[in-house]
């Protein structure tokens, strides 16, 4: 049966037809077969004004629509087109419920037909996509889209994005609609017969066996074999010239950097020589090559693998996808390479299916998603959650299906021959080149089960995180939120949870004394439940009390670090008997528990896989529950002089919401017993290593100094002195000379006279998120009408990458961003003309982990800001001016808004630290007319 489908798209002047909106412009395209069979569109006479910025975003004005038809007297030929049809938009309910008020508005009846929203259809079956706008999907298929914001083109691009969703889903193995069919019915497009007709043509055909390996009822994507056919000449014969030949012939723009030669000499002689070396590689010296060449040629060479671990997930994929491949084709032998995540980035095939089979109470975001990683099967072969875009519903619902160490079936589990994180780490271990994240590397320290392969050899890129991230895996943190989620999935027997599961399983296995083992569970269960609840009540007010007498701001974020010396007060003796007792009441409640888990074992025969599965989870929960007590009773015993504690409250929060803390005050001990003692060859590298040009900091704070590593500081091949200007405006008040709001208004004029120059193309850097959001809000006021493109970390939603893609789309776009965005970002060329730094990125010296840094280090004789806080904020600096130039090609001014740079003695440290450059010292204006001749 062939269906018809309209695509409809509608430009009107607002949101609401109900106040009075109008359509301005009307474009349906017919879609039959395929194919597209009919065109039409029109403006429509609105009988309003339009007002100035749907002018200035659909480019439709009042000239325009001036000798148009009326609605009236189109709705006719409009109404014969959606006859029979199904009405199809981006973003349906809106072109639809305007359609319904304007027949409404014009005596018709109300229609009553299929819908299909192109956003939720894309949302389901392009999982890769960045996101889901119709011009970032038009981008992502390759569509030609000429008028964004015109019902014309807006609908035909709609309708070959409609086209090419329809063949996707038509694509589908049977086995995959089949277990689809019951998810479709629940979602706003009306997909159900669609999906019943694909079935009922696909029966009649065999199964794609070579596509698709099809087990329980899924359908999941055959993973490649891997060639593991060895070939390689004589590993000495990898010499310089030959690669250089070949890396020319491969990159577009290589050009042959005298740095990275010197890395490459550098990383080769510490492997061979079983030293470590830092090394810090500017911007451009294509410092993952420098060490990938050496490193695997060395794995090869002594056939151990090399771990190559990075902070950020974007690099991970860039040395997988661009730098692993480009490697492969120039090295004179095979190499196999794998990339290996935490195990929560993974999905747990055996949760998901049992999911399945349950799903008539689900909500429509744990019902869109079950559909989404249905189809997502089909097409992944990592499992890795990273590849898919979700909803907030969607993420509660991954953290029920990802795996984890605790509910593990392994050897046990029907899905283990296929399990995507047993499958990378199996991968992992016959690999000559493992790339990893810190964070799974440090995991991996501290863990009993061994994570990674057996490695003597490793490279640290992005290497000025390191401390930040051990500090974080040694230390410890809980909140009254993560009690309360373990609680409510186990919840009382006589609730839907899994101890009312527990119980009917033992009733239907009879297992012995049962009902013993569980008859006190539903009192100690409230009794936990009101113990944490006072508990976590009771730190809430201590800490939002005692940490607002501490300060003269109303802060809405409070922060108390509290010692062995609080504890002991009066004021904590409440706090400590009322933990005691939840720690008493948790192990009442478990051990029974655990105890009647136990007589499973007797009738391990008789229990299907999903029965084991379950008892392996809530022995998991249970065990989660208890760990969780121990990390509450260590966070408010304050056992360990060498950990920093502290709470963190939203005053304006929840009761219970409060956060406690511990983390090492040092971790250079732990590294170098811990890791360096036992790596024969440790490579550090990153563009921000040194201060001053001298290694001394990074190397003390790491525990490096003892084994006195190779240093290395290799400069960025970029002609700075021609691409860079370092401009700092000497009327800009400090912060502390004038209230926020004055220094909010002067900088917001200020960033406003340098983007009329810059037409935009301006990343903002900001140490505040409270600065942001009011500089942004003070920014727009100064605006005429839609002049500038505003971007801002917090303010629109999205990742950090989303955020900067969106600012790429955009001509005249402005991003204000803050933490993150200070390094990691990659903006080449022209879409970046220039970088403001709002304040040097200090830490502030009350900051927990900080403060006890300084008080350590003042015991032992040091400076805690000469030897703390300004290498600390000279290294972040230098992240932050590092954003501006990415290629040879590019060029911009970076904006100093923080006079203390130079006014103070220690300001020069942070022009020392940068390229050299041209440094220009004067008032806004006259920077902001010297920035206009320079860029003309």
């Amino acid at each position: 049966m062939t269906r018809r489908y309209v695509v409809i798209d509608f430009e009107t002047t607002g949101n609401s037809a109900a106040k009075g909106d109008r359509i301005i412009q009307i474009g349906a395209v017919v879609v039959e077969a395929g194919q597209i069979t009919d065109r039409y569109s029109t403006f429509i006479q609105p009988g309003v004004p339009i007002p100035p910025f749907i002018e200035q975003l659909t480019g439709i004005n009042d000239d325009m629509v001036k000798d148009a038809p009326l609605f009236e007297e189109v709705a006719p030929k409009l109404l014969q087109m959606l006859e029979g049809a199904y009405f199809v938009a981006h973003n349906v309910m809106f072109d639809y419920s305007f359609l319904q008020g304007e027949l409404d508005r014009c005596g018709y009846s109300r229609l009553s037909m299929p819908l299909i929203d192109t956003v939720e259809l894309s949302r389901l079956l392009l999982l890769g996509a960045d996101g889901y706008q119709l011009g970032m999907l038009a981008e992502y298929l390759g569509l030609e889209h000429e008028n964004p914001h015109q019902a014309d083109s807006d609908a035909e691009v709609t309708a070959m994005l409609l086209i090419h969703l329809l063949e996707k889903l038509e694509a589908l193995p049977l086995l995959t609609l089949e277990r689809l069919s019951p998810f479709v019915k629940k979602l706003q497009s009306s997909l159900e017969n669609i999906v019943s007709d694909m079935i009922s043509d696909k029966s009649v055909f065999l199964a794609d066996e070579e596509t698709y390996d099809f087990y329980r009822k899924l359908a999941l994507k055959k993973t490649a074999k891997q060639n593991t056919e060895e070939y390689y000449d004589d590993l000495e014969s990898v010499d310089a010239s030959d690669l250089e030949q070949k890396l020319q012939k491969h990159m577009a723009h290589y050009e042959i950097r005298e740095s990275q030669q010197k890395m490459v000499e550098l990383v080769d002689e510490a492997l061979h020589t079983n030293q470590h070396l830092v090394i810090e590689a500017g911007t451009g010296v294509g410092k993952s090559l420098g060490y990938l060449i050496p490193g695997v040629r060395f794995a090869k060479e002594k056939d151990r693998p090399l771990v190559v671990s990075t902070h950020t997930v974007q690099l991970q994929q860039q040395l997988l996808e661009r730098d692993v491949p480009l490697l492969k084709k120039i090295m004179p032998f095979d190499f196999t390479a794998t990339l290996l995540k935490g195990r929560n980035h993974y999905l747990c095939l055996r949760k998901f299916e049992h999911t399945l089979q349950d799903h008539h109470e689900d909500n429509y975001d744990t019902n869109f998603t079950k559909a989404q990683l249905i189809i997502w099967l089909t097409e992944t072969e990592q499992g890795d959650v990273e590849e898919l875009s979700m909803a907030s519903g969607g993420k509660l619902f991954w953290n029920t299906v990802k795996s984890d160490a605790n509910s593990c079936l392994n050897h046990r589990c029907p899905w283990f021959s296929r399990c995507y994180y047993h499958k990378q780490r199996r991968a992992a271990h016959e690999s000559d080149l493992v790339i990893t994240n810190h964070a799974l590397l440090f995991t991996d320290l501290k863990s009993d089960s061994q994570l990674l392969p057996s490695y003597k050899e490793a490279v640290l890129d992005e290497a000025h995180h390191i401390e930040e991230v051990v500090s974080d895996h040694f230390g410890k943190e809980t909140d009254y939120f993560t009690f309360l989620k373990l609680l409510d999935r186990l919840s009382s027997t006589e609730s839907d949870g899994m101890m009312n599961t527990l119980r009917e399983l033992s009733d239907l296995l009879e297992v012995p004394k049962y009902e013993t083992y569980l008859a006190k569970w539903d009192g100690l269960f409230l009794d936990v439940k009101n113990e944490l609840d006072d508990l976590f009540k009771q730190i809430k007010t201590i800490c939002v009390t005692k940490a607002k007498s501490s300060r003269s701001s109303e802060l809405t974020k409070q922060t108390l670090r509290y010692t062995n010396e609080d504890i002991e007060s009066a004021l904590w003796e409440p706090v400590l008997e009322m933990e005691e007792r939840a720690k008493q009441y948790i192990s009442d409640l478990v051990k029974p528990v655990k105890r009647l888990l136990k007589s499973f074992d007797l009738f391990e025969e008789h229990l299907t896989v999903k029965q084991k599965g379950f008892l392996v989870d809530i022995e998991g929960l249970l065990n989660d529950l208890q760990d969780e007590a121990a990390v509450l009773h260590h966070l408010l015993s304050c056992p360990l002089s060498q950990e920093v504690y502290w709470m963190e409250a939203e005053s304006k929060g929840p009761r219970h919401a409060v956060t406690l803390y511990a983390k090492p005050v040092e971790i250079d001990q732990i590294l170098a017993d811990q890791f360096f003692g036992k790596k024969s060859s440790v490579v550090l590298t990153s563009a921000t290593m040194s201060v001053k040009n001298k290694f001394s900091y990074i190397s003390e704070r790491l525990g490096l100094l003892d084994f006195g590593p190779l240093n290395a500081q290799l400069p960025s091949p970029f002609k700075y002195e021609e691409q860079a200007k370092l401009m700092v405006p000497t009327d800009i008040p400090l912060i502390n000379e004038v209230d926020q709001k004055t220094f909010v208004a002067k900088i917001s004029t200020s960033l406003y006279e340098i983007a009329k120059v810059t037409k935009g193309r301006m990343l903002v850097l900001f140490t505040s998120y409270e600065m942001l959001k009011e500089t942004h809000s003070a920014f727009k006021s100064l605006m005429d009408q839609e002049e500038f493109v505003l971007i801002a970390q917090g303010v629109d939603s999205g990742s950090r990458a989303r955020l900067t893609k969106n600012f790429q789309r955009f001509d005249n776009a402005i991003l204000f961003g803050t933490n993150s965005f200070w390094e990691g970002i990659d903006i080449p060329g022209d879409d970046l003309s220039c970088l403001v730094i709002i304040r040097l990125p200090f830490t502030p010296p009350d900051q927990p982990v900080m403060a006890a840094k300084s008080e350590k280090l003042k015991t032992e004789g040091g400076n805690p800001f000469y030897d703390l806080s300004l290498p600390q904020a000279i290294i972040r600096f230098k992240q932050g001016f590092g954003r501006l130039v990415r290629s040879s090609r590019d060029k911009g001014a970076v904006f100093v808004f923080d006079r203390r740079m130079i006014e103070t003695r220690y300001g020069k440290s942070f022009i020392q630290s940068l390229p050299k450059l041209p440094v220009s010292i004067k008032p806004v204006d006259d920077l902001v007319d010297e920035l206009r001749d320079w860029m003309d």
